[in-house]
This record gives C-alpha cells, structure tokens and sequence, in this order.
C-alpha cells in the first residue's frame, strides 16, 4: 500500500505530460526555468534580503544584528541628505527622461529613412550608449573640469573658463547633459524602429486630406508609435532613478551634494559609514518608487489606449 501509495504523485506527472500537449508544456518549463532561477538569484533573494537588513542595525560586521523594527525608514523623513539627495533625483530623471526622448525622437524623425549617411549617423549616434557609464563619466570629467579640454580652449581664445563641475547648478546641469548625451542612442534606435511600422499608406493618406508635418507627426506617428514611447519614458525613467556609476566618475556627489544622487547616497552610506541596515532602507523606498513610477506610466499609457479606442 505504501509503494501504490508513493507512486500516486510520479503516476500524475507522467501522465500530465503523456499528451503532445504535456510535453510542450514540459519543453516550456524547462526552456523558461533557467531564467526564472536566473531571476530569483539576482533579484528577489536580494531583494528579500535587502528588507531584512532594513529592518536592523546591521553594520557589515555584525554577526547578529538587532532588530530596530521601522526606526530607519522613520528616520528617512528627517534626513536632510536624503530628502535633498530625492530632489535631485527626481530632477534628474525627469528631466533626463524629457530630453533624451525628445533627443531621441527628432534624431530618429531625421535619419529613419534608408541610406548610406543616415546608417553612419545610426552607428555614431548609438556608440556613447554602448561605453560604460564609468568611462563616460571621466572622459567628460576631463573635458569639463577646471582645467579640463573645454576651459583650456576657451581660456586659450581669451574667455574665463567656466565652472561645469565646480559650481552646483553648473554641475547639476553639467550631469544631465552627459546623460542625454550618452542614453539617447538607445531611445533612437527604438524610436526608429517604431517608425518603420507606421503604414506608408496612412502617412500618403494623411499628406492627400491637406496635413502638414506636425500635424501628421501629431495625429498619426505618435499615436502608432506610441507603444515605444512607452518603452522608452519607462526604461529612461529606471535607469536615472538609480543613476550611480556615471555620478562617480563625473562629479563624485559634488560640489556640496548638489548632484548626490540618491542611488550614490545610498551605497555612500552604506559602505563608506558602515550603515547598511540604513542604507538598505533608503534601497528598499528608491525601489518602491521605482516600481511605482513604471507601472503608473505603463497604466497611464493602457488608459490613454482605450479611450482612444473607444
């Protein structure tokens, strides 16, 4: 009874997976289980992890935290260095995210069209991207700073240099600039690809009932690329929320905090102060928000789908 008993559970799976429909079945949990396992590993464990510690005093060192229950996240509303490092932030990725879209976007409107010149331009335009945010960082680091290449030649032509990086405005400005600099290649070659799928016939329609271009561009590309622009706005957004590595090399925080970002203040703190139950806090709400964000614009967009449909 107890062998007929044991064999019950192995008799159902085999059976489960006897049909042709079993089998694909089986060929898709075992096609997709190396990147579900992939993505519990490097994400949730992490991110379960991170909850924990947030939760405690821990130092790195300690073998046996204390639990400090929700004290870090209340003490989050009373940092000034963090509500400061959040502002800049937010200014960041907005920003950010407005300008290398619409970087983007004009770019890909000029050069979507086949030819020789505009596939050399593609190739130019799309190269920053795939350089590591760390090398963009100080290759703009030196050209922008007090005696970088930039104030060099403007002092070398009889002008007085200018403080990119050493003034917090110029420096904020300075990072923002860099970032459109480097991630609208992306947003360009998505943007392109979605304009390739704008009917023709559409376009010619549009042109014969008497639109111009920005009208067309309006009332016909934007609405038919939109689903791209989506994609773009929320992997931009991502992406700035938690900018570190282009921060480090380029301004290193500085001047003052002005362009410490809250992703850089987070890994400051938790390594350099030896706070990383503090630190994991501040993690664990940038994720939050994140998340937030991404999915209130993929629900904006669904919104403004079905009207339209409607």
């Amino acid at each position: 009874m107890s062998l007929s008993t044991t064999s019950r559970p192995a008799r159902a799976v085999r059976d489960l997976f006897a049909t042709a429909r079993g089998r694909d079945r089986l060929t898709g949990l075992l096609m997709t289980a190396p990147a579900v396992a992939l993505f519990l590993v490097m994400m949730v464990v992490p991110l379960v992890l991170s909850g924990y510690l947030s939760l405690t005093d821990w130092d790195g060192y300690t073998a046996h935290p204390a639990m400090v229950g929700l004290d870090h996240y209340r003490a989050l509303l009373d940092d000034p260095e963090v509500r400061q490092a959040a502002w800049i932030t937010v200014l960041l990725a907005v920003i950010g995210t407005l300008a290398v879209n619409a970087v983007g976007l004009a770019l890909a409107l000029a050069i979507s069209t086949p030819g020789r010149t505009n596939t050399v331009l593609r190739t130019v335009f799309f190269y920053p991207y795939v350089i590591s945010a760390l090398i963009i960082g100080f290759l703009w680091s030196a050209l922008l700073s007090t005696n970088g290449a930039v104030n060099s030649v403007l002092r070398a032509a009889g002008h007085a240099g200018l403080p990119f990086l050493s003034q917090p405005g110029w420096a904020l400005a300075s990072l923002i600039g860099v970032v459109v600099w480097s991630g609208f290649g992306f947003t360009l070659v998505l943007y392109i690809a979605g304009l390739h799928t704008v009917p023709a016939s559409l376009l010619e329609a549009a042109r014969i009932d008497g639109a111009g271009r920005w009208r067309i561009l309006r009332s016909v590309t934007l609405p038919m690329i939109a689903p791209v622009v989506t994609v773009n706005v929320v992997l931009t957004l991502v992406t700035l929320l938690r900018s570190y590595d282009l921060v480090l090399s380029l301004t290193g925080g500085g001047p003052a905090g002005s362009t410490q970002t809250a992703a850089y203040l987070i890994l400051a703190q938790s390594f350099q102060n030896n706070a990383l139950g503090y630190g994991s806090a501040q993690s664990m709400v940038l994720t939050l928000v994140t998340g937030i964000a991404a999915l209130a614009i993929t629900f904006l967009r669904r919104r403004a789908d079905e009207r339209a449909g409607a």
